[in-house]
């Protein structure tokens, strides 16, 4: 029985051995000549004048955070009330300066950071439509430019490729012959998509791995270690982890230079391929690099973690900016889709970030048009009250369409990705896919094109066709085989958009949803008289996108900025909600959310989880630990809060053993009342750093080195409130732990971290 209370309580993120790697890589040794009991000075070296501040107070000091745990959302809004104080308290020309200067920083770190990822993405996008068209052909005038520049006047957007060789000289085929170019086609698909490949598994690391629980929710393997596993910091859209980090955990080296580095590289080859993944998810994950980057060269945001986040969702409105040219539309995914903390003051900041990407990208003008709008349309015709009907319809296929991505993609990866074959060789899963897509997408003359020029041809107003095949199609009588290629495409869109979704190569879902839509709803709008069936290519689209990533009124506005149709908010608004109706009631959770689950994530959604246990009318002693563990982690402190350092290396020890990073102790007196709580990394930090608590003396509690860890403040709940109490406080406080009560008595009974709840909202949600 003590062995099942043991292994219930491994953490399921971190790898005992990497815990104390970890913790000895974070210490610096200082050698042998400092002098024993310089405890202050040794304390002072490895904490900012803020954090030294706090140790006079009751709340405690705070090292920096370890890999993997949760950050101290209060204890960082006291660290940053204390910052502010200083400064304001400072009454002299220099103190009213440095007062202005850190009212301004946040303002100009936006102001960077848009253009920081501007730049970025023009880079992404010349590159990505240059590499893309060399798997048709090349310029013989100059090999570096794509078809647009080559043809000076044509756009590659207007009519297929085909076209585009009959009409410009400068622009050369590999091959006059149809074979001769699937070929090359086909070649040099699977030739970006091994480089993209490539240069992404450069970014691997090591992380904590998720812990195998069976159908009851135990542990599986009792105290046999949690193996690490692989992450590929630059594969997929950076979302799922993005969120996690907003939502307050750590997951180290992800925003690094090296990871937007390879994501911007990644990009521009994955995209290059052909396969149905667009850039604007990783354009987020970019945009976010560039917000900790930006923020780092101010210690206002690199010395608080909570200041950091509000930051970086900031840099996150950037992102969908750049990718569609909708700067409002960037601050409502980052509102709506990213962040679960996002003040007005965020808001205000994300606003001004979105707004000078926007501005920075449409003076860079990498599409060659001069104008910020990415698939602009004009067409020229109201809707009619018996289109809602349609609009509707398009809004529940849309569901349909996401609902059974999100449910076969989930099992694709829990499937056929825990072959060891391939996931052990990303790179051949690519390889495979890249292959799929270039022999099922090649044949069909609407999908042969990048994802972006598919959208832009699909959305096409026939009053004015010229050079367009899809108008040559429907000026044509028999149209059964146009209706075939639209039909095909969808079908094949939704097939290789499963399979794709996942690969470790940067990607997003964005475009590939977009694009299925819009065939349908072209296709749809060719049994409607007397509208141009753009329209409903237009609305389906929206739709699509809405049934696989749930967005609403982001999306809504990022459409009418892609399109510049305000007049038809109403039928996107109508076909969204539809698709997200028909789309909950298959499967209740996003792309987005079930790609955290696969990836094994921490993440915890509050209002989510307030659905989960209000189903279950479950109180909070339901997550008290086992007494074998209560034991482990609680310490006597007697009368005069004094402890010998044996003890507390003990206790570290033990908690080590169970990976719980995010621990600690819990300090009573022997009536079981609370006096304190003591965090694993600062114990640790004591323990092991020389000269901070010496061998042969008591260690004190309330006076000693030890005493300026020590939080006498933490918050407490009853045994028997509501689970909601928890969720709550967890969620709208950003807490690392809270301490549990006894009914009446006001004993502790026990401790929550939230890696603790997490895995418990999980095992009822499962």
């Amino acid at each position: 029985m003590a062995q099942d209370e043991e292994a219930n309580e491994h953490t399921q993120l971190l790898d005992p051995r990497v815990a104390e790697l970890n913790g000895h890589r974070r210490r610096s040794r200082l050698g042998d000549d400092v002098r024993p009991g310089d405890a202050s000075s040794i304390i002072s070296s490895h904490l900012s004048k803020d954090e030294q501040a706090l140790g006079q107070t009751a709340i405690g000091e705070r090292l920096p955070y370890n890999d993997y745990t949760t950050i101290d959302w209060l204890h960082d809004l006291i660290k940053d009330s204390y910052r502010y104080r200083t400064i304001r308290s400072k009454r002299s020309l220099k103190g009213r300066f440095l007062a202005w200067w850190d009212a301004c920083q946040g303002w100009i770190a936006a102001a960077m950071i848009g253009v920081f990822t501007a730049i970025v993405a023009f880079l992404v996008d010349i590159a990505e439509a240059t590499v893309s068209d060399y798997k048709l052909g090349y310029c013989s005038s100059n090999i570096l430019k794509n078809r647009e520049s080559c043809c000076t006047g044509k756009s590659p957007f207007v009519g297929t490729m085909d076209d585009i060789g009959e009409n410009c000289t400068a622009w050369k085929f590999w091959s006059d012959n149809y074979w001769g170019q699937f070929g090359i086609y086909v070649s040099f698909a699977l030739l970006f998509g091994i480089i993209a490949g490539a240069v992404t598994v450069t970014t691997k690391a090591n992380l904590p791995a998720a812990k195998q629980r069976d159908q009851v929710g135990n542990d599986v393997g009792g105290d046999v270690p949690v193996t690490g596993k692989a992450m590929y910091m630059a594969a997929g859209s950076g979302i799922p982890e993005i969120k996690t980090i907003l939502s307050g955990f750590v997951i180290p080296h992800f925003l690094d230079f090296k990871v937007l580095f390879v994501k911007a590289v990644g990009s521009t080859f994955a995209v290059a391929t052909g396969m149905c993944l667009g850039k604007e998810g990783p354009f987020v994950h970019i945009s976010t690099c560039a917000g900790y980057l930006v923020a780092r060269l101010f210690p206002k945001y690199r010395d608080n973690g909570r200041k950091m986040r509000e930051m970086l969702s900031v840099a996150c409105s950037a992102g969908l900016s750049v990718a569609f040219g909708a700067p409002i539309g960037g601050v409502l995914f980052s509102y709506e889709e990213i962040s679960t903390y996002f003040p007005r003051k965020v808001l205000w900041r994300s606003f001004l970030c979105s707004l000078i990407a926007a501005v920075v990208l449409k003076a860079l003008n990498p599409t060659g048009t001069g104008k910020l709008v990415l698939f602009e349309t004009n067409y020229g015709v109201n809707y009619e009250p018996e289109h809602y009907l349609v609009f509707i319809l398009l809004g529940i296929v849309g569901g349909l369409f996401g609902g059974i991505f999100c449910k076969a993609n989930f099992l694709w990866s829990k499937t056929f990705r825990k072959y060891s074959l391939i996931k052990n060789h990303p790179v051949l899963e690519l390889a495979l896919v890249v292959l799929a897509t270039a022999l099922l997408q090649y044949p069909n003359p609407v999908t042969r094109d990048a994802g972006d020029v598919i959208i832009k041809n699909l959305l096409v107003d026939c009053r004015h066709p010229s050079g367009s095949w899809i108008c040559e199609q429907e000026a044509q009588e028999y149209k059964g085989r146009y209706y075939g290629w639209l039909f095909y495409g969808t079908i094949v869109k939704l097939l290789l958009t499963i399979i794709t979704f996942g690969c470790k190569v940067p990607s997003g879902i964005i475009i590939p949803a977009l694009d299925a839509g819009a065939l349908f709803g072209r296709l749809v709008g060719q049994a409607i008289p007397n509208i141009s069936p753009g329209i409903f290519a237009m609305v389906g689209a929206s739709a699509f996108l809405a049934g696989v990533s749930r967005m609403t009124v982001s999306l809504a506005v990022i459409m009418f900025e892609l399109t510049g149709e305000v007049d038809y908010i109403a039928p996107f608004m109508i076909a969204i909600l539809v698709s997200k109706w028909v789309a909950d009631a298959l499967s209740s959770e996003g792309v987005y959310d079930l790609a955290q689950t696969v990836l094994g994530h921490p993440f915890l959604d509050a209002e989510h989880a307030l659905a989960i246990v209000r189903d279950e009318g479950v109180l909070v002693e339901e997550l008290i630990p086992p007494q074998r563990t209560m034991r482990e982690i609680t310490v006597d402190v007697g009368s005069e809060c004094k402890v010998s350092k044996a003890l507390l290396a003990s206790k570290l020890g033990q908690l080590k053993s169970r990976g719980l990073m995010d621990a600690g102790l819990v300090l009573v007196d022997g009536q079981g009342m609370l006096h304190g709580y003591l965090a694993e990394g600062e114990l640790d930090f004591a323990i092991h750093e020389e000269g901070v608590l010496n061998d042969d003396e008591p260690v004190d509690l309330l006076q000693g080195p030890l005493s300026a860890f020590v939080d006498r403040t933490p918050l407490t709940i009853c045994a028997k409130a509501p689970m909601e109490y928890a969720v709550e406080m967890f969620g709208k406080l950003g807490l690392r732990h809270l301490i549990v009560i006894e009914e009446g008595t006001g004993k502790v009974v026990g401790v929550i971290i939230k890696k603790r709840l997490v895995l418990y909202l999980e095992g009822l949600h499962h």
